[in-house]
């Protein structure tokens, strides 16, 4: 479920060999760009694991902290550092999930009976979400690889 296998695209393969000169464009009626909607997932997964282990944790603003401004621009640095992002953060909830001392129906402190196995299944919807949104406006602006099959998408 972390990973994004089975009905669900992965992660990676929908930001695989995403094209620089693409990440900043504004696909037709949509409000922000591609590395805009991949630096809001990253967030979001950083927030819900900041949540799980955060005993002081204190809520971002929404949706300011959740989103880039929509005037910032991502070069290609920052795009690779986003997914770069997303990725150790899906490793550190994969790596919880998987420690035998976690205790996945416990409940978290300072919240109201929300448990982890709560806060990864909204990590792996959240995320499923948005890959596939963002999987559908990879079609719809043409910056898949020529050699995909589009019926995978």
């Amino acid at each position: 479920m972390i990973d994004g296998r089975g009905a669900h695209m992965p992660f990676d393969a929908a930001v695989a060999d995403y094209p620089d000169e693409a990440i900043n464009q504004l696909p037709p009626n949509v409000p922000y760009t591609p590395w805009h909607l991949i630096e809001h997932i990253r967030r979001t997964q950083s927030d819900l694991l900041a949540y799980i282990g955060q005993q002081d944790y204190v809520a971002p603003a929404w949706p300011a902290d959740y989103w880039p401004a929509p005037e910032t621009q991502g070069t290609p640095a920052d795009f690779a550092r986003t997914v770069e992002g997303f990725r150790s953060d899906r490793a550190a909830l994969r790596a919880l999930v998987a420690d035998p001392a976690t205790d996945l129906l416990a409940t978290i402190p300072n919240t109201p009976g929300h448990t982890i196995l709560r806060e990864v299944r909204l990590a792996a919807d959240h995320t499923a979400y948005h890959v596939g949104e963002l999987a559908i406006l990879r079609q719809v602006m043409g910056t898949w690889p020529p050699a995909r099959d589009k019926r995978s998408v």
